[in-house]
């Protein structure tokens, strides 16, 4: 079932919707409709793995300070 919704955007935005759309084939319902799946999938991932890591946390899981060091020296230039 889908649902109308209603929403502003500026031309310029518009515009490069209207012009990729054709460009493509589609309509702006399409692409509009991709974006948000796109945007919705990258929110919920952040939010499972934030839920993950308030999990693990509360369950006492954390690195050692060994294991948070060696992370950092990873990252520093060795000679």
């Amino acid at each position: 079932m889908t649902k109308t919704v209603t929403f502003r955007m500026d031309d310029a935005k518009l515009f490069t919707l209207d012009t990729l759309a054709d460009a493509m084939d589609r309509d702006r319902s399409y692409l509009i409709n991709e974006a948000v799946d796109a945007y919705l999938s990258v929110k919920q991932w952040q939010a499972d793995e934030v839920n993950k890591a308030i999990a693990e946390a509360d369950a006492g899981e954390f690195a050692t300070d060994a294991e948070v060091s060696a992370a950092f020296d990873s990252y520093r230039p060795h000679p």
